[in-house]
């Protein structure tokens, strides 16, 4: 199961429900924006979204879905034992008990209306309800805090996934945008609200057309809304109140060792990740301990006896790692009795190293590249000769992978290792036998210039893969570069060294040619065995670099 939907079953109805809402947010946003265009342009939008929002089914999914996030994030507060957690989270919360004392009145201005008094409630309707008001300006208001509400949410939930990160500077942009379009386009059609109110006749039309409520019907709308915003705040009081009364009750405490780290006491009742957040622990957990990583794995070395078993969803994500024996997450375990843990994940005070370092995953195509012989041919000769020989030949060819949209990730003596990282898996592929072809011709152009030189010619061996690998910063503290490893890479580094024994200059395997959309069809692929990978891998083997691009045209 991917990351994204580890946890519990709570937090993943959480999730779930809070999609549908950001579903719901977005389309009616970009709904309201319409209004930068036509009155006519906003009612079919709409009418349109009110196909499905207005329906039964849509009805129930839409509501149950806010019923059951605001019902968990408030049973959630409830079980917290501290009040210490990261900034962002905080203001998660802030902001989502905002929403629905400012949501009340929307909700209960358009579909308790609709459904009491008949009230078309259009978005002229609304708009000219709203207008130029306070009331406008807190819907303008909860637009903002619903729209940063859920885009930290999807934030946090996407954040470890490698397509997220690559995109999130675009994403980040129509986030901005998104807010900006709705606000537009209720300015826009406000100005038109103001001159239809302005105008009595016009006025007169307006009322009937959306049946609007007389001075009756809206002082009832106002008591349903104030009753229903004290019905929230009772519940955000209880809330409060069952937070403090846990603080109150649970007198008891636990000790918890941590190995190379503090002895603390605690309360008993709060999960191990609550425990040492609130004693200043630095405890890494990516996912904010909701259970979907394992980046707050611990290895119970003393105690763990005492720990119920993990359940379905915990076993689960420490079955997906590997984790040994006596492991357990953090943000599940409620200790009751004394404890010795060590913190698998330990953090630096280094922010950027508690993401990075933990790796993401990725698919993409690699390339190794080695040249032969090489020793051989430099024995005996002076070390800046050797030195100035390399760096020409890496002059010469590492353009060929770079213009093809690749990267060096290292350079390992007379030889490369290079990551084309791309926004999909076929222009990943594509770039890399680019890449490939390029480099052909680079070093036949390079070793015609040896040649004149009366420097013996280089040959190299390529061998490209394509497949999942995991990249992340791999050393100590301060000191570790970006890299990749995973079996696709250990599959791509042998496809080079099996170039010597075949005796042809590159071996590119059929995943590469699969994702760039080659048909493997016509094309006489060997079968290999290489060490350290699981499965026999197919391969393409071409004897020219250069020629690989008629090698891969169809007959």
């Amino acid at each position: 199961m991917k990351s994204r939907w580890r946890g519990n079953l709570r937090t993943r109805i959480r999730v779930a429900s809070g999609l549908v809402l950001f579903a719901f947010a977005l389309t009616h946003f970009i709904n309201i924006g319409f209004g930068l265009f036509s009155s006519e342009l906003m009612a079919a939008g709409q009418a349109l979204r009110q196909t499905v929002t207005r329906s039964l089914p849509g009805s129930v999914l839409l509501y149950a879905a806010l019923f059951t996030h605001a019902g968990l994030a408030l049973y959630r507060q409830g079980r917290r034992t501290t009040l210490r957690m990261p900034l962002w989270e905080a203001m998660q919360i802030v902001l989502g008990l905002l929403i629905p004392l400012l949501l009340t009145a929307h909700i209960v201005h358009t579909r308790v209306a609709h459904s009491l008094f008949d009230v078309n409630d259009s978005f002229k309707y609304l708009v000219a309800l709203i207008f130029d008001t306070t009331d406008g300006w807190l819907q303008s208001l909860l637009m903002l805090i619903v729209w940063t509400h859920a885009c930290i949410g999807l934030h946090f939930w996407l954040r470890a996934e490698g397509w997220w990160q690559r995109f999130l500077p675009v994403l980040a942009a129509l986030a901005a945008l998104v807010p900006a379009f709705a606000l537009a386009g209720f300015l826009t059609e406000g100005r038109r609200m103001a001159r239809v109110l302005a105008d009595p006749e016009g006025r007169e039309q307006l009322y009937a057309a959306t049946n609007w409520p007389d001075w009756d019907g809206f002082v009832t709308l106002m008591g349903i809304a104030w009753d229903a915003r004290m019905v929230f705040v009772a519940l955000v009081l209880i809330t409060a109140a069952i937070y403090a009364g846990r603080k109150l009750i649970r007198r008891n405490t636990v000790r918890i060792r941590y190995v190379d780290g503090p002895e603390i006491s605690s309360p008993k009742g709060p999960t191990l990740l609550e425990m040492s957040r609130a004693n200043g622990v630095p405890h890494t957990a990516l996912c904010g301990g909701r259970g979907r990583c394992t980046t707050c794995r611990v290895i119970v070395e003393d105690g763990g006896a005492t720990l119920p078993a993990p359940s379905e969803a915990e076993a689960r994500s420490l079955r997906a790692v590997g984790a040994p024996a006596g492991s357990r997450l953090a943000c599940q375990i409620r200790p009751s009795e004394p404890l010795t843990v060590y913190r698998v994940f330990q953090t630096d005070g280094k922010r950027a190293r508690d993401h990075a370092s933990h790796g993401q995953e990725r698919r993409m195509a690699i390339l190794f590249l080695d040249i032969r012989g090489f020793t051989a041919r430099t024995t005996g000769q002076l070390p800046y000769d050797v030195v100035f020989l390399l760096n020409r030949f890496f002059d010469a060819i590492v353009p060929a992978i770079t213009q093809s949209g690749g990267v060096v990730d290292k350079y390992l003596g007379d030889g490369l290792l290079a990551l084309f990282e791309a926004p999909s898996e076929a222009l990943s592929a594509q770039a890399a036998l680019k890449a490939t072809g390029s480099i052909g011709a680079a070093l036949e152009t390079f070793n015609e210039t040896l040649a004149r030189e009366g420097i013996p010619h280089i040959r190299i061996g390529v061998g490209l893969h394509l497949g999942d690998v995991v990249m992340g910063e791999i050393g100590a503290v301060g000191n570790a570069p970006r890299t990749i490893i995973g079996e696709s890479v250990n599959a791509a580094s042998r496809l080079e060294a099996k170039t010597k024994e075949l005796g042809v200059e590159a071996l590119i395997s059929a995943p590469v040619l699969a994702g760039a959309g080659i048909d493997c069809a016509p094309l006489e692929l060997l079968t290999l065995e290489l060490r350290g990978v699981h499965a026999p891998v197919n391969a393409l083997a071409v004897s020219r670099a250069a020629a690989l691009e008629t090698v891969l045209k169809p007959a």
